[in-house]
């Protein structure tokens, strides 16, 4: 019971630390960066950083993948504790990369928005 605890405390703390991945990403120019180029990225960043429901989404699939693990933990060994702690990780972690990805995406659309020339 300590260990799974132990894990439950570990997977939330993962998935806690993964929650502004993507929001602090250095995009690749195609040239020199302009005058403005570093107080956009900042806005920029900020803005990713800000989209709220990306965390609630990792949230929820935390939960959803707690539900599915626990139900498959009891069906296999009798440890519905075990599944839903795996499957709440799994779940986490699965998304948070999602989320990460898609702050990147917003960094990128919101520098070319304003005028550079983002390749990557």
């Amino acid at each position: 019971m300590k260990t799974q605890i132990t894990l439950t405390t570990a997977a939330l703390a993962l998935v806690t630390a993964c929650a502004d991945s993507g929001a602090d990403y250095q995009p690749i120019l195609d040239g020199t960066p302009t005058a403005a180029y570093q107080a956009d990225l900042t806005s920029c960043q900020a803005l990713a950083r800000n989209q709220k429901q990306f965390d609630q989404d990792t949230m929820a699939a935390a939960v959803l993948g707690a539900g599915v693990g626990a139900a498959l933990g009891e069906a296999d060994s009798g440890d519905a504790l075990g599944g839903a702690v795996a499957g709440a990780l799994a779940g986490g972690i699965s998304s948070a990369v999602d989320v990460g990805e898609r702050r990147e995406a917003i960094v990128v659309e919101c520098l070319r928005g304003r005028g550079h020339r983002v390749v990557g």
